[in-house]
Parts: C-alpha cells; structure tokens; sequence
C-alpha cells in the first residue's frame, strides 16, 4: 500500500509540475515582441524539431547496437552450454534456443552446426509417438537452417509423417534450404495435404526455391 501511495504522490507531483511549465511558457509567449515570437516559429522551432529528430534517430541507432550485442552476448552463451551440454533433452532445449537467438541462421554458429545436425537428425528419426510429434517438427524445420542438402532426403520422408505438424515444419525446413530436388513433393502436399498450415508451409517453400 505504502508503494502504491508514494507512486500516486509522485505521479501527482510530475502533473504538477508539467502544468506548471506549460503555464510558465505560455506566460513567457505572451510577453515576447511579435519580431521575436516570429523568429522563434519560423527559425528556432523548425530547428529545435529537426535537432530532436537526429537526437531519436541516434538513440534508434543505439539501441539497436544494444540489442545486437546483447543478442550475440546471448547466443555466445547458450552456444558455450549447448557445447558443455552432455544430456541430450538439454542439448535439444539449447539448441532450439540457440536457433532462435540467431534468428534462425548459421552464421555464427558454425562451430556447433555438425553437433546440432546429428542432435536434430537424430532426434526426427527417433521421436517417435504422438507426444513427441512437437520436437519431431522442430527438429524438422530447424535442419534447413544448416545449410546441409544432405538432409533433403530425410526432410522429404517427414512430408509423410502422421502428424500435419511435423509436414508443416518440413515443408518450412525445405524452404529454408531452398531444394529444388523437393519441388515435386511440395507441389503435392501444397494441393493435396488436407491440412490447411501444411499447404500453406509448402506454397510458402515453392517460393523460395528458385524457379527451373
């Protein structure tokens, strides 16, 4: 209660005070000579705005750099404890983390891309069960990223899977590697799958491999 108080009382005091300055600036405008309230509308004021947009798009910029080393902070770091990592659902938790750090490329993380294909291969060939149908499509759709056709193959087998998930996500895995070689099984599942996100992953994977 005391917390919620002495934010009411400081949320009180900053109104006060803003009215106080719009109050105060109004009643120095109206003293001002027509010369000097002309200058500072045509002049002052256009220079005031452009100065205030450079001083927001410098803080965009920062911000931005912020972000960026913090985001490659974290990926440096979550890359370290996948590397250390010996249980193998950690590992996986890791290395999807790891994937959606780097915003789901593999520059950067080069060094762990033969661990992460063996951990993802692995894990869409032996996660069997309805249960397990979601790391099966993650594993999926994760493998394109790598830049390794090897996987095609094994990516074109899990358009067949039981579970519409796992075929949207390699559907999605296929067009991040941008196969050609999967054209015709996606130009299947994009008219014949009976699942609406299945087709949709598909069309949006025949878009981004290049055209024959």
């Amino acid at each position: 209660m005391m917390r919620r108080t002495e934010q009411g009382q400081a949320n009180l005091t900053a109104i006060v005070i803003l009215v106080g300055l719009i109050i105060s600036a109004v009643w120095v405008w109206k003293r001002l000579s027509t010369d000097t309230q002309e200058y500072v509308i045509d002049q002052a004021i256009p220079l005031a705005a452009a100065v205030l947009g450079m001083v927001a798009l410098l803080l965009v910029v920062v911000r931005k750099i912020r972000a960026c080393a913090q985001r490659k902070q974290e990926r440096n770091r979550l890359l370290a404890a996948f590397q250390r990592e010996t249980a193998r659902d950690k590992q996986l938790e890791l290395s999807f983390a790891l994937a959606e750090i780097n915003d789901y490329r593999v520059d950067g993380i080069e060094a762990a891309a033969p661990a992460l294909k063996d951990l993802w291969v692995t894990t869409l060939r032996r996660a069997l069960g309805d249960k397990q149908h979601r790391i099966r499509g993650m594993a999926a759709s994760h493998l394109g990223i790598l830049n390794d056709k090897s996987v095609v193959p094994l990516l074109l087998a899990a358009l067949e899977d039981d579970h519409a998930y796992v075929r949207s996500c390699a559907a999605l895995g296929l067009g991040r590697l941008r196969a050609p070689e999967a054209r015709a099984k996606l130009e299947y599942a994009m008219k014949e799958d009976w699942d609406q996100t299945v087709r949709s992953r598909a069309k949006e994977a025949l878009e981004r491999i290049p055209a024959p």
